[in-house]
């Protein structure tokens, strides 16, 4: 049993969690809710824990072979540690125990997850599982979204249990969209916003990381399935249609790095191809996106905000307002890390503070929230940690140092290690392969 529940417990990660989000809500919209329905949704860190504690059992202590990216990796979690166990008033911070609780959680799963893959023993035949099964959950996923936002209305979501599960279980109050993610939608200005795919995640920035890494996964795929243009294509469209334009550039990247590991230039011809389809996709996404309406509420809220910050340019005009913000809160971040480079405490900065009532010092990108909760020298080991990864899967898993490139490229801008897929699968199956 100690010998497969790791293994298992991996398998479990990438096909189950992409369906967390929305078995929750369903959950909360039957009646579970509250305490009941938070150690439901714990099920992922039970599972983290107990294959974990195989690992160690089995091995009679923690995987370690004191080479860099092991030695940063136990920096970083030391600082997470140390950073929690400091008072809140010595460092400025105002996380309460929860938040700091709930910042362990999130600061320390990469790490976790990193020592489950260490102590993993995959053979070649489990790898081959491993890529299938992320495969699978993409096109699914993929599959799913594009069904649903053109034959599920905007409606019928705000009638469910989503709303609920994200305002009242995660305390993630959302109000332009009545109570959903506002970025549901891209709002071009007017009273028509355009549907995002969302699929089982519930997020279009979730969703479109997990088919980036279905992509690259596809893309060093053995050649002569005749399935895998079809697969491809359908993530691709996928990716497309969530409307994140930072994933498409990341995706753009990861191809790159795929190129430099393989000593090849057809990931390089993939990625020109891709980005000038993605151009004209983003340009033509007004007349081919899926409309839906405002209700006369969010009408009122969208008008109050157009006010205060007016949307502006068009959807690849550096000046548009999506990306102004995001540039607004990378800049805010950075200057907070700088003159507060000894950080705050745990719990002060991203969804962490949002959902427990304190003040958000730093948000969106995973470098500054660090940055603001362990200092400078604690982001510094997480980034300094990753690179020590990415140099030994280029040797190793190229398709996996393309991701992790990627992902690592996002974190500029938004929280990564936040987004449990992600946390879960990518830093446990870079661990196995060190």
């Amino acid at each position: 049993m100690t010998e497969r529940l790791p293994r298992w417990a991996l398998y479990a990660f990438i096909v189950a969690l992409p369906l967390h989000n929305l078995l929750m809500a369903e959950l909360w919209d039957v009646g579970v809710r509250g305490a009941a329905l938070d150690v439901v949704s714990a099920w992922k860190e039970v599972l983290l824990a107990a294959a974990l504690a195989a690992v160690i059992w089995r091995r009679r202590g923690l995987p370690f072979k004191a080479h860099a990216a092991d030695w940063l990796a136990l920096a970083y979690a030391a600082f997470v540690i140390l950073y929690a166990l400091i008072p809140q008033d010595w460092l400025g911070g105002e996380a309460s125990a929860r938040g700091v609780l709930y910042g362990l959680r999130h600061d320390l799963t990469p790490v976790a997850c990193y020592f489950l893959g260490r102590g993993l023993a995959l053979t070649a035949r489990d790898r081959r599982v491993v890529r299938a099964l992320i495969l699978v959950a993409a096109a699914v996923v993929a599959a799913w979204g594009l069904v649903d936002i053109y034959s599920v209305s905007l409606q019928t979501w705000r009638d469910s249990g989503v709303p609920g599960w994200f305002r009242e279980q995660l305390g993630l109050e959302y109000r332009g969209l009545s109570y959903l993610p506002e970025n549901w939608v891209y709002n071009p200005g007017d009273e028509r916003p355009l549907r995002r795919l969302v699929s089982t995640l519930l997020s279009p920035l979730a969703t479109a990381y997990l088919l980036l890494v279905g992509i690259l996964v596809a893309a060093t795929w053995r050649r002569g399935s005749r399935w895998l243009p079809v697969v491809t294509a359908l993530l691709a469209i996928g990716l497309l249609f969530t409307y994140s334009r930072t994933t498409i550039v990341a995706l753009a990247l990861g191809l790159l790095t795929l190129g430099y590991a393989l000593r090849s230039w057809w990931p390089v011809a993939a990625a020109a191809v891709f980005v000038a389809a993605a151009f004209f996709f983003v340009r033509a996404y007004p007349d081919i996106a899926p409309e839906s309406r405002f209700t006369a509420s969010e009408l009122r809220i969208q008008r109050a905000g157009g006010a205060e910050e007016p949307t502006t340019g068009g959807p690849l005009d550096p000046n548009e307002s999506s990306f102004e913000s995001h540039l607004d809160a990378l800049e805010e971040g950075v200057e907070t890390v700088v003159e507060h480079p000894y950080g705050f405490g745990v719990g002060n900065a991203g969804v962490t503070a949002k959902r427990t009532g304190g003040e958000i010092k730093a948000g969106e990108s995973t470098y500054t929230e660090l940055g603001v909760e362990l200092g400078l020298l604690g982001m510094l080991a997480f980034i300094g940690w990753n690179i020590a990864l990415v140099r030994i899967l280029l040797r190793r898993e190229p398709w996996l140092a393309a991701a992790l490139v990627a992902v690592l490229a996002l974190a500029v801008q938004t929280d990564v290690i936040g987004v449990h897929w992600l946390a879960f699968v990518l830093w446990t199956l870079a661990g196995e392969r060190v």
